[in-house]
């Protein structure tokens, strides 16, 4: 993963360049030619003639000889401040700016550029999307490795960076001890939206509302500066801005100056940093790339700052080192989608809504339709679509389900005149099969070769080159398809209005060109007689697709493998392609891709993409194969490199796995370790009782230490973990960023383990949930974790049940405690803390007021340590959760938990089930309900209650109006307490669930309770089950509980 480098945080020596701040004053004698100093002069001098001297009355100007003094201060980097240390640049220039000659040639660079952006009129509301920009730390190996569609899909669509940066702070520090940065990178994938961006900053910056620091913005597009064969640095200013020096460079309170160059991914010659040799001659002519490069590393222009909009691939081109910010633009997210298709549709909000439900439909759609370009195309062929209805021949083709049949669609939208004028009807398809044919020749081959040869604008040579007739770009067909735009040498360039639409157009030249070609269409070499055939053309496309790095045939042969499909060739049968061509063709393509998928290590993204282009060719039988199997549990089975390619192609496309990908007891080490690359992109992975070792660990903790790690959560419940597979996670949990959730329940990691994990949450800052059951940590390993605990702010939620932890291990707990404020639950079950570890959790129960839940059950506590629970449930004023289950508690330890409940005002569930409390603990307990307004939960299971226990309950639940859920199950009530209950619930309106099971209520009993409930309208649940009621009796109470309370459901 390429970084970039941090200005705010470099330390002496960090960086292999000189700082843009040190070392400027040798730089005076050449950062500038003498004829441009004469032409900047003169033209000055000229300025003040037409404006009457009116621009220099108000500062003076100085003389020349003062105004060259300014200027070369101002190269060299002193400006006004006559000192060589660096000084911050005043930051509130306000617009319009001050009357001198300098400002009014701003003033005219302004409004030049508003012109160019749209106009002076007041711009839109710019999308939260490019007011607000994700910070990213670098590239990562998605981002430099693949396609645009495969980071979005592989991505899910979600971005991982949750710091963002507003757009009118783009180029600040981001503290007070940092400077601005000077090499500034805003990537985003194809259609996202960078050159939208671009023009809102400049068009802001011209009307004063945004990049106050700069007193200059020259904007410029790689689509400018491929139209120059050499340039120097003087002549790339000129060429955005041709008073160069005019505008106010010669004067010294111009400080900052913003370079934009927008589109680094269409350069036509790509950037080399090692090769290039350093100049600092701002005169000197040069290749481009050779002028951009050595104007980053800041040999030339070196006190501008540099913003470089990119693709994430071509952005890899810059070194990490010489970047100081990189930003990136995120997608839609579904409000902004649903927004989208709405501003289309201004006025049918049903036919947004309906195309909205169609792109819906497909996850594989709606996930490219965070690419803004993406969705408006697919809004534009879906309302048309909706808009004229097939006719019953196209009646099963829509709506499009693959990307190759909104392609098409899309493809008859634009055949078919969608910008008609209204009432007119359009001309049948068969009538516009020419057209259509005459586009695909004119401009497939150009985009054919422009995707081989990674080019993607397009010149009027290029043009010439191939063949493309210019008078056909005119027509209203080639406009949807191909956009002109005039550069400011006074050129037209050309490109396609999306990265896929070059793909699309390609692939149908590709298609049409390979069925009578007689050499290879990707090198036009290697003659062959007779007709090399389809196939053998489809298996040289394959081939290369799988072959390419930086997967850029990948689109290209899903939408050639899509052009063999039976509904891609029925819609574009009577337009591009032949009837039924597909059919001698698609069951050979199917079995030459499935052919691909050779058994490697790992299942990379060609071989995922292997499987988009089998449902392109609607051959989907494999991944169906491999999805029934997961259903059923059958996954186990399906080992071959086929089902593992289906298997991580699912895990993108699938709405199950997008939620979390479920593989318990199916995934052996080797099938794991072929599907890291994708698991590497899941919000959510289960992966219990797989039998996973140590040697499993290491590949996941490469996994979770990878900059691109998307994992949320990860559950590895009932492996066969050590400490050395603890050790390998807690090692990847230094470094990630992701995760959150962590269950590692019912290993073996021990006391090392849970060492080396403590030491990771010493830094790590993102984990919140960790569970570490019955892994036989013991004291020490409480102790490593009871250390983090003192100074880990995030963790909100720690598991330790059965883990042999005795009293000294919990006091260490109970210490940290004391500390801690982000623990917000403590599973600490099945241990032996005893009465003196329950003795030091109250201690820090009365000074820790974060603490939420507690769970204590089995923990052999008896009364002694349950009193000290009680005591400290008085003074705290957190816990609102509380479980003493099975731990010897007795009637003197009920009755302090009935005095602290009387006092407590937070707890709201309380669970004493399996201690013998007895009548009186139960009498005590319920006493404190006839005060306590806040508990909403008790349970009493197995608690030796008898008659005068639930009489005494009986009469709480009188007066009490908060307590929600009341178990009583498997105590000994009675009649005589049943009959208390019913009494009660004649009267109380606040219970919701009642557990009387197994309570030896008998006929009597329960009759008591059902015929109470026709005055209680709040109960919802209630249990008799176990009471010896017998069958007709059940029956007779089932009525009755039906006819009081209708909507009770009862458990006989």
């Amino acid at each position: 993963m390429r970084t970039p480098r941090h200005r705010e945080l470099r330390w002496p020596g960090q960086c292999h360049r000189a700082s843009p701040w040190a070392g400027r004053q040798r730089a005076a004698g050449r950062a500038v030619c003498p004829q441009l100093l004469v032409a900047i002069l003169d033209s000055m001098r000229k300025q003040e003639v037409r404006n009457g001297g009116e621009a220099g009355q108000g500062h003076g100007a100085g003389s020349p000889a003062e105004q060259v003094k300014a200027l070369m201060d101002l190269l060299a980097g002193k400006g006004s401040q006559g000192s060589q240390a660096p000084q911050p640049p005043d930051r509130t220039p306000e617009f319009p700016l001050r009357p001198h000659s300098n400002d009014v040639r701003i003033k005219r660079h302004r409004e030049a550029l508003l012109n160019r952006t749209g106009g002076g009129a007041e711009p839109g509301s710019p999308s939260p999307r490019l007011t607000s920009l994700l910070l990213v730390e670098g590239l990562t190996d998605l981002q430099l490795r693949e396609h645009d569609f495969t980071q979005v899909e592989a991505t899910r669509g979600r971005w991982c960076s949750t710091r963002t940066i507003a757009l009118d702070r783009l180029f600040l520090p981001l503290s007070r001890v940092s400077i601005p940065p000077r090499v500034s990178i805003t990537i985003g994938v194809a259609g996202v939206g960078k050159s939208t961006l671009v023009r809102k900053f400049v068009h802001l910056w011209a009307r004063g509302q945004a990049g106050k620091d700069f007193s200059l913005v020259l904007p410029l597009t790689f689509r400018d500066l491929n139209t120059h064969e050499k340039l120097s640095a003087d002549r790339l200013v000129r060429s955005v801005f041709p008073r160069a020096g005019e505008a106010g460079l010669a004067s010294a309170a111009l400080t900052r100056v913003l370079l934009v160059l927008d589109g680094l991914d269409e350069c036509k010659t790509p950037l080399d940093f090692s090769n290039t040799v350093a100049c600092t001659d701002p005169r000197k002519e040069m290749q481009v790339d050779h002028l951009i490069t050595n104007v980053i590393r800041g040999n030339l222009l070196p006190e501008a700052s540099v913003w470089v909009t990119s693709r994430p691939g071509a952005a890899g081109q810059i070194p990490g080192g010489l970047v100081d910010r990189m930003t990136e633009i995120r997608g839609l997210n579904e409000e902004e989608i649903k927004e989208c298709l709405e501003e289309m549709f201004p006025e049918d909000q049903i036919l947004s809504g309906w195309v909205l439900s169609q792109v819906q439909a497909d996850r594989g759609l709606y996930l490219m339709c965070t690419v803004p370009a993406f969705c408006r195309l697919a809004g534009s062929a879906l309302g048309h679509l909706h808009r004229n209805r097939p006719g019953p021949q196209d009646a099963e083709l829509w709506p499009p389900r693959t990307l190759c049949e909104l392609y098409a669609w899309y493809f008859r939208t634009a055949l078919g005149g969608e910008g008609l004028e209204k009432g007119k009807a359009s001309p049948r398809i068969e009538q516009l099969a020419p057209g259509g044919r005459k586009v695909v020749g004119t401009l497939g081959r150009l985009a054919f070769h422009g995707l081989v040869r990674k080019k993607y604008v397009f010149y009027e040579p290029d043009l010439k080159v191939f063949g493309v007739d210019l008078a056909l770009l005119q027509t209203a067909l080639c406009s949807r398809f191909l956009q002109r735009e005039e550069t400011l040498a006074a050129s037209a360039a050309y490109c396609f209005t999306h990265l896929s639409l070059q793909e699309f157009v390609a692939a149908a030249y590709y298609h049409s060109a390979s069925k009578r070609a007689i050499f290879d269409l990707f090198t036009e070499g290697g003659m062959s007689w007779p007709r090399l055939g389809f196939i053998t053309h489809f298996r040289s496309a394959a081939q290369r697709a799988m072959q390419a790095e930086d997967g850029r045939l990948d689109v290209f042969l899903r939408f050639l493998s899509g052009f063999l499909s039976p509904r891609v060739n029925a819609l574009l049968a009577s337009s591009l392609l032949t009837q039924g061509e597909h059919q001698g063709y698609r069951a050979q393509a199917a079995e030459l891709l499935q052919g691909c998928l050779r058994p490697d290590v790992a299942v990379c993204a060609r071989a995922v993409n292997i499987l988009h282009c089998l449902r392109e060719l609607q051959h989907t039988e494999l991944a169906r194969n491999v999805e029934e199997a997961m259903e059923s549990g059958g996954l186990a089975r399906l080992t071959s490199p086929p089902h593992r390619a289906a298997l991580a192609y699912l895990l993108q496309v699938s709405d199950v796995c997008a939620q979390e990908a479920n593989l318990p007891l199916c995934l052996s080490p080797g099938i794991l370790q072929s599907l890291l690359p994708q698991l590497l992109y899941c919000q959510s992975l289960r992966l219990d009782a797989n039998q996973f070792q140590d040697p499993v660990m290491e590949l996941l903790g490469s996994v979770l230490s990878g900059n691109d790690c998307r994992i949320q959560r990860i559950s590895l419940a009932e492996n066969q973990i050590s400490n050395k597979g603890a050790k390998a996670l807690a090692r990847s949990l230094l470094v990630n960023r992701s995760l959150t959730t962590l269950d590692l329940h019912g290993n073996s990691i021990g006391p090392q383990g849970a060492k080396a994990l403590a030491d990771a949450l010493k830094i790590n800052r993102t984990l919140a949930f960790l569970s570490l059951q019955s892994n036989v940590i013991r004291d020490y390993g409480a102790r490593a974790l009871a250390e983090a605990l003192a100074t880990n702010r995030t963790l909100s939620v720690l598991h330790l049940q059965s883990n042999a932890v005795g009293p000294v291990g919990t006091q260490w707990i109970a210490d940290a405690l004391k500390q801690n404020r982000s623990l917000k639950e403590l599973m600490f079950s099945s241990n032996s803390i005893g009465d003196g570890g329950a003795q030091a959790l109250a201690e820090a129960l009365k000074v820790n007021q974060g603490l939420k839940s507690l769970d204590l059950t089995a923990n052999l506590l008896h009364d002694q340590g349950a009193q000290a629970i009680a005591v400290a449930v008085r003074e705290n004023r957190a816990l609102t959760s509380l479980h003493l289950q099975w731990n010897f508690i007795q009637a003197g330890a009920a009755k302090a938990l009935g005095q602290a409940l009387q006092l407590n005002t937070s707890l709201t569930s309380l669970d004493l089930q399996e201690n013998a409390i007895g009548d009186e603990g139960a009498s005590a307990v319920a006493g404190a309900l006839k005060a306590n307004t806040t508990l909403t939960a008790l349970y009493l299971q197995v608690a030796s209650i008898g008659a005068p226990g639930a009489q005494a309950l009986g009469e709480a639940l009188a007066v009490n109006r908060t307590l929600e859920i009341l178990d009583l199950r498997g105590n000994a009530i009675g009649v005589a307490g049943a009959k208390a209950l019913a009494n009660a619930l004649k009267v109380n309106s606040s219970l919701r669930r009642l557990n009387l099971q197994e309570n030896s209520l008998g006929m009597d009993g329960a009759i008591c309770v059902a015929t109470a409930l026709s005055g209680n309208h709040g109960l919802q649940h209630i249990s008799l089950q176990g009471n010896h009621i017998g069958e007709s009796g059940a029956r007779m109470i089932s009525e009755a509980i039906k006819t009081n309370a209708p909507s009770c459901t009862v458990e006989m």
